[in-house]
């Protein structure tokens, strides 16, 4: 952005003295680029890294607002006091990678017939290819109360989605000396749709060690009729929940909070929203509802009804114009919302983006692969892979529904080791490789 400075006079009218003044005005900048990647996080930070590598200096630009990048599936831990909030954080320029163009921005609105995208500062970027990697943002609004009782240090209400107060979930816990701990989860979709249980379970065995659990009833409201979507993990869990004396209620969805008097109102999915429950809480962990930003929303012919970018299943390219291409939480996939997902999907989108950059149809496609490490407590966890219509497709030649140490260090350790120096760089693409050495029979 330029600003350009105009000298101005004028001569007093009470004075007879020549008075000088500036004006600034602004021109907002124009780019251009062969790729442009909306959003840094884990997907368009390993796209951008990705292409950047195939293509000239600056011929890749990203377009992210944040000076932060987060390592996000760790914000279980931090809510469960395992580990820091700061071991999450890099700074978003020490990630991105150097060949690529980043404007410190966010996207105002997309022309996708003129392939030109606005920003809202008023700068405008021409495009021939785009990727669409912004995620998910939390819906606060959705929830009356929600937001004042979050900013409420005092409201015992917290949300380990957000890293302005996961490290609240830590402290909510530390106080707690007993009484009613609540676990929600919304009736929208979310990104790691497993975390809203793994708090609760993590919240057990701190309880446990801190000598209240017997003091204490936690319950799970969930707006699913189920503990989880693949069977196979589903049936392990509930029996994780019964041996933990966890109150699971289904079909359960937050509608209000009223931390004045510490109780939350629920209501019953897919029933009248009128028709509603009170439940009284000493803390009260939200996962709170979640869409996709604005600028989507309002992008109609790029989105279905619900704002999500319209992407063919298989190839994660846009089912209207060719030159776009979606990665993560933010597109129609019914794939389940995690970084295990976004690695996948970033070898195919790369490769059938290749592919339409040379004229040619998209040949790769994308099995719906997803993981979830469900942390059962300080040094156990199922470590859960699936694929679309709720498959299991297991990397490791052991029985992966049962508890495991070995899944707990993988989740603390391991895959944030590789997030930071494989994914976010472009080099990793999912467990497919070690599968196929160690586990070859799999099916």
């Amino acid at each position: 952005m330029n600003n350009v400075i105009y000298k101005l006079s004028y001569v007093s009218a009470t004075s007879g003295i020549i008075r000088n003044f500036s004006v600034s005005a602004v021109n907002n900048a124009n780019y251009s680029c062969k790729l442009l990647v909306v959003g840094g996080g884990s997907g368009g930070c390993s796209m951008a890294a990705k292409f950047a590598r195939k293509l000239k200096k600056d011929s890749v630009i990203v377009l992210e607002p944040s000076s932060d990048h987060y390592y996000q599936p760790l914000f279980t831990l931090v809510g469960a006091g395992v580990t820091s909030l700061s071991a999450t954080r890099r700074q978003a320029r020490s990630v991105l990678p150097s060949a690529a163009k980043w404007i410190q921005d966010s996207a105002l609105s997309i022309d996708p017939k003129k392939s030109v995208l606005t920003t809202t500062k008023g700068d405008t970027v021409s495009y021939e290819y785009l990727v669409v990697a912004v995620g998910l943002i939390n819906d606060y609004g959705k929830v009356p109360g929600l937001k004042e009782a979050l900013n409420d240090k005092n409201s015992g209400v917290s949300t380990i989605f957000s890293s302005d107060y996961c490290e609240k979930t830590w402290s909510d816990l530390k106080s707690f000396k007993g009484g009613d701990a609540v676990f929600t989860y919304p009736d929208t979709p979310i990104k790691c749709p497993g975390a809203p249980q793994k708090i609760a379970y993590m919240a057990d065995a701190y309880f446990n060690k801190s000598n209240v659990r017997s003091k204490s009833k936690i319950t799970y409201n969930t707006c699913l009729p189920v503990i989880f979507g693949v069977k196979k993990y589903a049936d392990i869990l509930l029996k994780v929940v019964e041996r933990k004396k966890i109150n699971v209620n289904y079909k359960t969805v937050l509608k209000e909070v009223r931390s004045d008097k510490k109780e939350a109102v629920f209501f019953t999915a897919c029933e009248d929203k009128d028709k509603v429950t009170t439940q009284r809480y000493d803390i009260l962990h939200v996962t709170p509802p979640m869409r996709t930003p604005d600028f989507l929303q309002q992008s109609k012919e790029l989105v279905d009804a619900t704002g999500y970018l319209t992407v063919d299943k298989y190839t994660l390219q846009h089912t209207k114009y060719p030159n776009i291409y979606g990665i993560g939480d933010c597109t129609n996939t019914p794939n389940s919302k995690t970084a295990a997902a976004v690695a996948k999907q970033g070898y195919v989108l790369e490769q059938n983006l290749l592919n339409t950059m040379k004229r040619d149809n998209p040949k790769h496609k994308y099995d719906g692969y997803g993981a979830c490490p469900l942390v059962t407590s300080y040094n156990t966890c199922v470590l859960a892979e699936f694929i679309y219509d709720g498959v299991p497709r297991e990397t490791l030649p052991i029985n992966q529904a049962r508890e495991s140490k070995l899944a707990y260090y993988m989740k603390k350790d391991l895959f944030p080791f590789i997030y930071w120096h494989f994914m976010l760089k472009g080099y990793y693409n999912g467990p497919e490789f070690v599968r196929k050495i160690i586990n070859p029979f799999a099916k």
